[in-house]
């Protein structure tokens, strides 16, 4: 492979001592090459080399900005620091470095900033779950499977930055960049599995989905009804109340406007078969009150109370087994985590219906909040808040605008 001077010029010193690292074995033998007066260290493939530039050839920068939790809390303004000059991390062998363009706020970004999920990891520690970007960098193994270019979705720690090194076998391949993939990655994930393993769904059943018109559950009520089933959906406002008809919710209640309780025992006086629920306290009182016989509940996160401190809402618990013997009835919850053997396979499905045009996958930048769409790290604050507040329609995603020198 060709090598121009001006790309050469351009290589970053990491590359180097990347290189160095890898073969220290043959260090000894090796020329040393000089980049930019400020390093000397041996490259023993200066084809592979270029992998470490963009591939329209301007250089990966030195240092970035990324979110970092530095107290724990589920005060996300409290527990989260903007760091401006981070520096850039090298990918091993294995490794991708992927520059994010858009990451996913989720609702589980405050447990994790609190502690929740590993009370052995302490501050500091990356933050963010889910991103989309392009491959800039990558390990001579990671090589075999992705080129510097390619569009890439992931799940992993630490995508709230403007690089993240990603190993390769956890990266998913797209065929272009676009927000509406990475909807799919946590939130639509979630929805397709605890379905399909909790669920047992089959025509003609009705499903109430709670917080119906948000990241994941816009696509739990699109999958029961692709499964035939009548579809009931809570929430917060009339706009939403239309965005879940648009996407085929057969009943909506706006609980501003309506009792939810009466309208369920009014309008579904045998009960529901499937709840999913993500909202937690007196929602899931009365989501449990509501089950058909056999019914079974799905609890995929309980939102309404990740920001107090203990992380809960508090529920009717004790009367809980006297409920569920009652009706031969079922309460299951779903970690993403815990399924991802089944994981890559969900995620092709999901990117197949999309590509189609069979999934709706409804993106909120912000665009109506105060303060307008949510750009840069720096809103990464405004759309964790905003979140928090129910505004949302959709998925919420923040943009992150790429160097003026970049090609992408």
């Amino acid at each position: 492979m060709s090598f121009s001077a001006k790309s050469s010029a351009s290589l970053s010193s990491r590359a180097a001592r990347w290189w160095w690292r890898q073969q220290p074995s043959c260090a000894a033998a090796a020329p040393a090459w000089s980049f930019g007066g400020s390093w000397s260290r041996p490259i023993l493939d200066m084809s592979y080399s270029r992998q470490f530039l963009d591939f329209q050839g301007s250089s990966i920068p030195s240092s970035m900005k990324k979110l970092v939790v530095t107290k724990l809390s589920q005060n996300f303004r409290e527990a989260v620091t903007l760091q401006q000059d981070s520096p850039v991390p090298l990918p091993g062998d294995g490794d991708l470095l992927v520059r994010n363009r858009f990451v996913g706020i989720n609702a589980s970004d405050i447990n994790y900033s609190a502690g929740r999920y590993d009370a052995s990891v302490k501050p500091p520690f990356d933050i963010g779950f889910e991103g989309v970007g392009e491959v800039v960098a990558l390990g001579l193994s990671a090589s075999a499977d992705y080129s510097v270019g390619q569009a890439v979705a992931y799940v992993k720690a630490g995508s709230f930055a403007e690089y993240t090194v990603v190993p390769a076998r956890q990266a998913v391949p797209l065929p272009s960049v676009k927000p509406e993939f990475l909807t799919l990655m946590v939130s639509g994930a979630t929805a397709y599995l605890s379905l399909k393993e909790l669920g047992d769904l089959s025509e003609g059943q009705k499903v109430l989905v709670t917080a119906a018109a948000g990241g994941t559950g816009q696509f739990a009520v699109q999958l029961a009804k692709k499964a035939k089933c009548h579809v009931i959906g809570t929430c917060s406002s009339d706009e939403k109340g239309g965005f879940l008809k648009s996407i085929g919710c057969d009943r909506t209640i706006n609980y501003k406007t309506e009792n939810v309780e009466s309208v369920l025992r009014k309008d579904y006086p045998e009960g529901v078969d499937v709840v999913y629920e993500s909202v937690g306290g007196k929602m899931f009182d009365l989501a449990l009150n509501a089950l058909a016989i056999k019914g079974r509940l799905i609890v995929i996160g309980f939102i309404a109370g990740y920001q107090n401190p203990t992380g809960l809402q508090p529920v009717k618990a004790e009367l809980l087994p006297a409920k569920l013997l009652k009706k031969s009835a079922s309460v299951r919850g779903f970690f993403l985590n815990h399924y991802l053997s089944d994981y890559k396979m969900a995620l092709q499905h999901l990117l197949k219906m999309y590509e189609r045009g069979d999934l709706v996958c409804e993106v909120d930048f912000g665009d109506m909040s105060p303060e307008g769409k949510f750009t840069g790290l720096e809103s990464v604050f405004r759309a964790v808040d905003y979140m928090y507040m129910g505004k949302n329609i959709g998925k919420i995603v923040v943009e992150l605008p790429h160097s003026v020198n970049s090609k992408l």
